[in-house]
C-alpha cells in the first residue's frame, strides 16, 4: 500500500511540475550581437521542429550575389522581407566607404522558443560572414536553413539598391 501511495504521489508531482513548465513563457536573453535589433512577430506554426540547434555551417547553395570587388553607394539600405517559413527575415545594410560595415536584422523568426534559440546562434554568423565576404553570398547555417535562405534573399535585395 505504501509503495502504491508513493508512486501515485511521485506521478502527481511530476504531472503538476510538467504542466507548470509548459505554461511558462521562456525568458531568453538577447545575445550581444543582436542588442540593437527589434524582433518582429513571426508567423505561427503548429509544429516548430526547425531542426538542429548546433549552429554548425554547411555548404553554400550557390546563390548568385554581388562580387566582393563591387563598390557600393554609401548609405543604409533595407532589403525586402523574405519568408523563412517560421517567420520573416528582413535586414538593413549599412554601406560606408563603398563597403558593407553593418548588417542589422529588422525581422527574424521569433514566435517559437526553438526559433529564438536557433536564430540566436545563426544570425551572428550570417552577419559576420556577409561583412567578411562583402556580399550576400554566405553559407547556409545547418539547422537554420530557412533563416539562412531568407537572409540571403533580403540581403541581396538591399545590396541591389546600393
Amino acid at each position: 500500500m505504501k509503495k502504491t501511495l508513493l508512486g501515485v504521489t511521485i506521478l502527481g508531482i511530476y504531472a503538476v511540475y510538467s504542466l507548470g513548465i509548459r505554461h511558462q513563457d521562456p525568458v531568453i536573453p538577447k545575445p550581444a550581437a543582436l542588442a540593437g535589433t527589434k524582433p518582429s512577430g513571426g508567423q505561427s506554426s503548429p509544429n516548430n521542429s526547425a531542426g538542429s540547434q548546433s549552429g554548425s555551417r554547411s555548404q553554400s547553395t550557390g546563390h548568385s550575389a554581388s562580387s566582393s570587388s563591387t563598390a557600393f553607394k554609401d548609405g543604409t539600405y533595407t532589403g525586402s522581407s523574405a519568408d523563412a517559413y517560421y517567420g520573416n527575415v528582413q535586414v538593413s545594410v549599412t554601406i560606408s566607404g563603398g563597403k558593407i560595415t553593418n548588417v542589422k536584422f529588422l525581422q527574424y523568426p521569433n514566435s517559437h522558443y526553438t526559433s529564438v534559440i536557433i536564430n540566436q546562434q545563426a544570425m551572428p554568423y550570417l552577419k559576420q560572414e556577409s561583412i567578411q565576404s562583402q556580399s550576400a553570398n554566405v553559407q547556409i547555417i545547418s539547422g537554420a536553413t530557412f533563416t539562412s535562405q531568407a537572409f540571403i534573399q533580403s540581403m541581396q535585395s538591399a545590396l541591389n539598391k546600393a
